[in-house]
């Protein structure tokens, strides 16, 4: 793999992000499906209205063979909790959460607070003085 980089535009402004894991099923033909309903033109649009109705500026996904990291960027204010809950109860979000569930690796009819996995931070380059 090519080591490009991913350019970055923050509008200046403060953010709080939020780092999780996720792993697939292994099994190649559902990931491919899995990273093409994840593609602009086939990711159903609740998807992306929902993350910024209730306040997520941008939200990445990189994939390693089975293995998903993803970093959203929400308002410093934000809470977690309250807004995934928020999310969870707007129409369409339960089918877009069965269908995904199909890929990944959790129990069935897990929430995606319960499948994605919070990331702890143990190192942070800028807050070395050294």
């Amino acid at each position: 793999m090519e080591k490009i980089g991913y350019i970055e535009n923050n509008e200046n402004r403060v953010t709080k992000r939020y780092c999780q894991t996720l792993d697939l099923v292994n099994d190649p033909e559902k990931i491919a499906l899995y990273k093409k309903y994840h593609q602009a033109e086939n990711i159903w649009d609740i998807v992306p209205q929902g993350l910024r109705s209730i306040g997520i500026y941008d939200m990445e996904i990189y994939i390693l063979g089975t293995r998903l990291f993803m970093i959203v960027e929400a308002p410093v204010d934000f809470n977690w909790d309250e807004a995934f809950g928020k999310l969870a109860q707007m129409p369409g979000q339960s089918d877009w959460e069965a269908f995904v569930g199909e890929f990944q690796k959790a129990p069935e009819g897990a929430s995606s607070t319960e499948k994605w996995q919070m990331m702890e931070q143990m190192f942070k380059l800028s807050e070395i003085k050294k």
